[in-house]
């Protein structure tokens, strides 16, 4: 009895591509979505995920600060000193205990959850509604992340409070 030998036969063409000539093709293309980095907020339903997301450094950054100044002791799960805490000063608006409170708070708040944000200036403001009873107050921030060679950038916080 004979052996029989089956052979295959392949193409060195036929193996696919190889990964530098895929990223040859791939390189400039602005059609590609970009990895999500985190969720934006306030949180809405995306279309390509359950939420819409971040895919840029310096827009998740803003958000994460935003959201460090806006909130107040007590209000994370978990962790009682996360925050601010700009809520407990908001009667004071204007004044100049308000922006030396609300530097030193802002400021530890960025060292302890932050601190590779590089905080510039802090401006602050107060506009009266129409009724005179309730003010709009709020901050403006500008900062840079110099780990990630950022323009500086600002950010403007309101808060309603009664006078």
């Amino acid at each position: 009895m004979a052996k029989v030998r089956e052979r295959k036969v392949y193409s060195f063409k036929s193996v696919g591509e190889f990964q530098r000539d895929f990223e040859e093709k791939v390189t400039g293309r602005e059609d590609l979505d970009k990895p999500p980095i985190g969720i934006k907020t306030p949180m809405e339903l995306g279309e390509k995920s359950l939420f819409s997301m971040h895919t840029e450094i310096d827009k998740t950054i803003s958000d994460n600060l935003r959201n460090l100044i806006l909130t107040n002791h007590g209000e994370r799960l978990g962790m009682y000193d996360f925050g601010a805490n700009l809520m407990p000063l908001s009667m004071e608006f204007g004044t100049d205990n308000f922006d030396s409170q609300a530097i030193g708070r802002i400021s530890n708040a960025v060292l302890k959850y932050m601190p590779f944000v590089s905080l510039g200036t802090f401006e602050s403001f107060t506009e009266k509604i129409d009724n005179k009873i309730v003010a709009k107050g709020g901050i403006r921030i500008t900062y840079t992340v110099p780990n990630i060679n950022s323009s500086p950038r600002m950010l403007e916080i309101i808060v309603y409070s009664g006078a």
